[in-house]
């Protein structure tokens, strides 16, 4: 638990869940429902998904976090000799403890500043994987938005489905922050153009107002059959599943979960708009609800007096590049209140 005196910047699940999710779960709480995702609640926000993204043979699961949907999917959709392509800073090479290297996979990653994967960048290791002394490169894992708070444009998304699709990859997108994504100022991607283009994919919860939980998406129907098997080998498949069913239902019945993005977006471009007038710069440009602003190594050690961070890495000798995320609960007064003690 933070310091009393101290607010956080360093997520953007640091909060509970917003008030109409916990109101919809405390509604739909009593009464017995069948178990494992078969309650009226999980289908209901299976049609609601499956109407929003337009992919309506789409199969809909749902999990307890990101790292279990990346674990799982990886290891449905790879044979034990084929591997996954990422950007060296995925979140399934830096932040997972080796999960998908934990079920046999190797994750063959590629330097990028960006945080963004192209086919030149693909191309070279596909070349280099001919025969059967290396391991098969069977899919490329992205994130929408990235580690990096960039985001994919469709003419970028498209390109890499294309060349995906023409080399017999699979192409999944972790979507942890796919609501900052697809409402940031910057995008010009809809869900169902990131539906047609990909084989999965998975829609964030706990990054956007829910309790906790994602939606798996699974639009390819060759990779469809015995997911739930999968699920329940692997700890995914819960009992009590309704609470999934009930979030996802509530946040896409009416725009909820497009209006969460939207706040976490505006508290970002708040601050980094007053970040430039107060003179400062940024690692790379603002994009979403993750910034990356360069500070004085000073000013940093004084703000965590207040304020909690994540520093992304050192600058130069005096200066650091700090990650500062914004969520859908941030207030515009802890934005102001930051802005007026740097």
């Amino acid at each position: 638990m933070n310091s009393v005196n101290q607010y956080s910047f360093r997520d953007d699940y640091s909060e509970g869940a917003h008030p109409r999710i916990l109101e919809a779960i405390a509604r739909y709480n009593n009464g017995q429902v069948e178990g494992y995702g078969m309650d009226p609640y999980c289908q209901e926000a299976i049609r609601l998904i499956r109407q929003e993204t337009g992919a309506m043979k789409a199969a809909v699961h749902f999990v307890s976090g990101g790292t279990q949907a990346n674990l799982l999917i990886l290891s449905a959709i790879l044979r034990p000799y084929e591997a996954v392509i990422a950007a060296g800073s995925a979140h399934i090479s830096v932040h997972e403890t080796g999960s998908i290297e934990a079920t046999g996979h190797k994750i063959i990653l590629i330097d990028t500043e960006t945080g963004k994967l192209t086919p030149h960048l693909i191309a070279p290791i596909l070349d280099r994987h001919q025969d059967e002394h290396r391991v098969k490169p069977k899919a490329v894992f992205i994130s929408q938005t990235t580690e990096c708070g960039t985001i994919y444009t469709k003419t970028e998304l498209e390109n890499l489905s294309r060349y995906c699709r023409k080399n017999d990859l699979w192409l999944y997108v972790d979507g942890a922050r796919l609501g900052a994504a697809l409402t940031s100022p910057s995008n010009d991607l809809s869900l169902q153009d990131l539906a047609q283009m990909v084989d999965v994919f998975y829609i964030g919860g706990t990054k956007n107002g829910a309790l906790f939980g994602e939606a798996i998406v699974i639009t390819n129907e060759a990779l469809q059959s015995n997911f739930r098997y999968i699920m329940k080998q692997k700890g995914g498949l819960l009992a009590k599943s309704r609470f999934f069913g009930i979030q996802f239902t509530e946040m896409f019945r009416d725009g909820l979960y497009y209006e969460l993005g939207q706040h976490a977006n505006f508290c970002a471009r708040e601050l980094s708009e007053g970040l430039q007038v107060a003179g400062y710069t940024f690692d790379r440009p603002p994009a979403s609800n993750q910034l990356f602003p360069v500070f004085p190594d000073q000013v940093i050690e004084e703000l965590q007096n207040k304020y909690t961070f994540h520093i992304w890495g050192p600058c130069n000798k005096s200066e650091s590049v700090v990650r500062l995320v914004t969520s859908w609960a941030t207030s515009t007064s802890a934005i102001h209140a930051f802005l007026a003690s740097l």
